[in-house]
Formats: C-alpha cells, sequence, structure tokens
C-alpha cells in the first residue's frame, strides 16, 4: 500500500521556550527532521507537515486555559511562535516537505485533516490525489494534535501508524488515555517510550 509521512505541528510554540512548550520539543524536532531525510528509504510517497495557524480561533486562546479545549496564545499567523521549529524548518526550506497544511485559523483545530494547503485543498483530499492508502503520523503532541490527526485519517479511510520515536505527550495519564483510544481505534502505534515520564 502507498504510505505518506505526516508531521504534525514541529513549531516554536510547542517547543521549549515557547508558549505552550512540551518537554522534549525540540528533541523530536531533530529527529523528525532526520526522518525526513531517511524518507525516500522508508518508501513514503509524500511527506507533508501540518501548522497551527491561529488567526482569531475565539475560546481556544484563554488567560485561564484549561489546556483541553482553550490554552494560551499560541502559533498567532505571522509571529513567530507559529514558524517551524529551527530544527525542522531547513527539512521544510529544502523542499523535502511536499505540502504544509494551515489549520485554526478561527477555530482550534487540533486535527491536520481540518487543515488546508496554499491552494485551499484539504488534507485528505490531496493524499488520495497522490494514491496515498497509509500515513505514518509524527509531532507534537501525542495526547493533542497528532491524536487528533492520527483518529482523523482512520474516520478518512486511511491505515494510521503513530510513530513514537517522533513524537511527544504532553502528559502521562492523557498519553496514556491517548494510546488506548488509539487500539480503539485502529491506529497502529511503533516504536517508542510510550508515556512522558
Amino acid at each position: 500500500m502507498t504510505r505518506g509521512l505526516i508531521v504534525v505541528d514541529v513549531q516554536n510554540d510547542f517547543c521549549e521556550g515557547g508558549s505552550v512548550p512540551v518537554a522534549g520539543g525540540a528533541r523530536i524536532a531533530t529527529a523528525v527532521a532526520e526522518l525526513v531525510e531517511q524518507a525516500a528509504n522508508r518508501d513514503y510517497r509524500c511527506v507533508v507537515a501540518t501548522r497551527d495557524h491561529h488567526i482569531d480561533p475565539g475560546h481556544h486562546f484563554s488567560e485561564h486555559p484549561d489546556y483541553k479545549d482553550s490554552f494560551p496564545v499560541h502559533c498567532v499567523a505571522g509571529q513567530e511562535g507559529g514558524e517551524f521549529h529551527p530544527h525542522f524548518a531547513p527539512a521544510v526550506a529544502s523542499g523535502k516537505i511536499d505540502a504544509v497544511f494551515f489549520k485554526g485559523a478561527h477555530s482550534a483545530s487540533k486535527s491536520g485533516f481540518e487543515g488546508a494547503d496554499e491552494h485551499g485543498t484539504p488534507l485528505a483530499d490531496w493524499l488520495r490525489a497522490r494514491g496515498v492508502e497509509e500515513v505514518d503520523v509524527v509531532g507534537i503532541a501525542t495526547d493533542h494534535c497528532v491524536r487528533a490527526t492520527a483518529l482523523d485519517a482512520v474516520k478518512a479511510g486511511f491505515r494510521a501508524r503513530v510513530l513514537l520515536d517522533y513524537s511527544v505527550g504532553v502528559a502521562p495519564d492523557t498519553t496514556a488515555s491517548t494510546l488506548e483510544d488509539f487500539r480503539q481505534a485502529g491506529v497502529a502505534v511503533s516504536g517508542g517510550t510510550p508515556v512522558p515520564q
């Protein structure tokens, strides 16, 4: 089956020093960049990246966030926090990413499948047009946007696998429950230490 790689939200605000930092984010940015370099050897038909791109996401931004549905201001369109992390950005600049899908301009939009490329093409349509049937999902964070993207991949009719060596979770409890969600939905999981310590 034809496989694609989806890199989820490897952005400054989700790494150390950002407004919603995930411990280990910078390390994962480096690991994902290395994975992208190896993409041809892993038989990926294409490699895409998603990016939070908030303009006015409403209640998703909050001064009193619950860190489930609402968060501090992050990944605002045109600001440094929304840019790809420096460890990953060269992979994008070098042309090794086939397309970038922007999500969340006016909503929370955790899933990459809610995003569209610069031409307005939704991720699922873009992948199908290239014959992709299976996707590997990596990035930040396992228990938030990676979770939503992988689950939506299955809903959209793709076979999905999350590569834990190239993903990082926020918290042990939510990551553990995410792995159970994956099991129930038929999302495969490969490698890594499943739950952050």
